[in-house]
């Protein structure tokens, strides 16, 4: 673990809008890192506390040695994309001996009227392997703007290898019709974009399909599109249509079509009893595909924080991040009481996460979603360790999952 006693002096850095990095002076010891306590093998949690720019924060982290063969990730979710629940429930769901929030999500609807918020995230999630979502469109984000050159494509993500890393998940998708085959834009997301086809399949949940045909790639507030179709599959024949998209559970084997604009238009040639295919996969940039990703934005890369990152905005924030190539993962969230409420900015969060060992580092959702739990061995519940901002946990659609066997 590095020494904190160039904290300060890259607070100066950061909070002046650069990037640089001092060793020479400043405050020694800025970060105060507390006792470690050990959760499992391989498995260990600390408080720590910092002046920042706005104020005195604190914060919880879980730090976690995948090289105990005995540790794995996962992610948390409800059993659906467009579900939530708090991070305790997920946790205590799956016997996860800790756990953080994770992505941000589709939250709000003001600008819709009578269009429900999905609850779904923002980015693409894979768990035990098997590809849950991919990304919307950069525009239609919700969540902190984001450096330049990163999308919402971009996940921190455990592979076969056991490393945690950053990754760029893509869709690559194709529907197969008698009639030609379509690009495939969208896979359980909550945003398409214009002109797209996505496919929802029963993962997606019982959520109403009408927000993936709202807003514009570059604009979330956009009106709704009034150029739908909807296409239900079941066992590679059409066996539904309807002009406008749907709600309730898609059946297991079945997929519904989405379609805005020309994607629409090329739904509407199906006729119920056509031969579908759909195929879809998330591409990483990586080598092997990812066991598990979730979305977030990165703030430090190689061991050196991004350009561009915010560094007026004061938050409550949470944070993933890997050290000692990928072998080490780092597990970050700020307590929410109304004395550490101002938290820290996104620079500032790169920093501290570069302090604390990672080279890598995500930063997932914030405000009242922050939250970090921790489970002691013979015990039946977590316990949430931070102060949630909004005085108790948000529920989440997801999270990330520290487990340990015997």
């Amino acid at each position: 673990m590095r020494t904190a006693v160039a904290v300060c002096a890259a607070w100066a850095a950061l909070v002046g809008g650069g990037t640089a990095w001092a060793d020479d002076g400043g405050p020694a010891r800025a970060l105060r890192l507390g006792v470690r306590t050990a959760l499992a093998p391989g498995v260990g949690y600390q408080e720590f506390s910092l002046p920042a720019s706005h104020g005195p924060a604190r914060g919880h982290l879980l730090t976690v040695d995948l090289r105990e063969p005995r540790v794995s990730l996962d992610l948390l979710y409800p059993g659906a994309v467009a579900a939530r629940a708090p991070v305790s429930r997920l946790a205590d769901g799956r016997g996860a001996v800790g756990a953080v929030n994770g992505d941000f999500f589709n939250i709000t609807e003001a600008q819709h009227p009578g269009v429900e918020p999905t609850g779904a995230p923002v980015g693409p999630a894979v768990a035990g392997g098997r590809p849950l979502k991919a990304a919307v469109p950069d525009g239609q984000r919700f969540g902190p703007a984001m450096p330049p050159g990163v999308t919402a494509e971009e996940v921190l993500a455990v592979g076969a290898d056991r490393r945690a890393r950053l990754d760029r998940l893509t869709l690559e998708g194709v529907v197969l019709t008698g009639r030609g085959a379509l690009r495939l834009r969208g896979f359980n997301q909550y945003a398409l974009p214009v002109g797209g086809v996505g496919a929802f399949t029963s993962r997606w949940g019982a959520a109403s399909r009408v927000r993936a045909t709202c807003g514009t790639d570059t604009d979330r507030a956009a009106p709704c599109s009034t150029r739908t179709y909807e296409v239900t599959v079941r066992r590679g024949r059409v066996v539904a249509a309807a002009a406008k998209p749907g709600g309730g559970p898609v059946a297991a084997g079945s997929v519904v079509l989405v379609g805005r604009e020309a994607g629409a238009r090329e739904l509407r040639r199906l006729r119920v009893g056509d031969r579908v295919r759909v195929t879809e996969r998330l591409r990483s940039a990586g080598r092997t595909p990812p066991r598990f990703a979730v979305g977030g934005f990165p703030v430090l890369r190689h061991d050196v924080p991004l350009d561009g990152l915010d560094t007026r905005t004061s938050a409550v924030r949470t944070s993933a991040g890997a050290g000692d190539g990928g072998r080490r993962l780092y597990l970050l969230a700020l307590d929410g009481a109304a004395e550490y409420r101002s938290g820290l900015t996104v620079g500032e969060l790169a920093a501290v996460m570069r302090e604390v060992g990672a080279d890598d580092a995500v930063n997932l959702d914030g405000g009242g979603s922050s939250t970090l739990v921790t489970r002691a061995a013979g015990d039946t519940r977590a316990r949430v360790r931070n102060h949630p901002s909004g005085g108790a946990e948000r529920p989440v659609p997801n999270g990330i999952g520290v487990f340990t066997r015997p």
